[in-house]
């Protein structure tokens, strides 16, 4: 965890460069400090995943539309301050890497950010962590 999922319609494959857009969307998150400037996220932990929507209508369905939404999910004890932040710059990314094709047509971008609180379940993995979490 963290976790970036995004589900847009599949007209956006071919309009955007949905592959860049994950990986600035990771390195943004990467960046993230906290109140003591303490990364916010783990390296081997990040991950921004993309799907177009195999079904999906849009609206009144009378136009071309277009939509992207992003739910991060990450794990809890973080300030409001935190959720702000990364809210804040990830929306930033999403809008200047998509501003053009908003400009074009009608076209919606929604940003959730959910916290795993109270989880039954944490099951986890991995030989990513061990890559970033070197003692010197």
């Amino acid at each position: 965890m963290p976790h970036l999922v995004l589900l847009y319609t599949p007209e956006l494959e071919q309009q955007a460069d949905m592959t860049g857009l994950c990986r600035v969307l990771a390195d943004t998150m990467l960046a993230q400090r906290d109140e003591n400037a303490k990364a916010v996220f783990p390296t081997g932990g990040t991950r921004v995943l993309a799907y177009p929507a195999a079904h999906c209508a849009v609206a009144d369905g009378q136009g071309d539309y277009t939509f992207l939404y992003a739910n991060l999910r990450m794990g809890a004890d973080r300030s409001a301050a935190v959720h702000k932040t990364v809210g804040d710059n990830l929306l930033a990314v999403l809008c200047d890497r998509l501003g053009a094709l908003v400009a074009q047509h009608p076209m919606g971008i929604t940003l959730q950010i959910d916290e795993a609180p109270g989880q039954v379940y944490d099951g986890k993995h991995s030989s990513l962590h061990p890559l970033f979490n070197k003692t010197s």
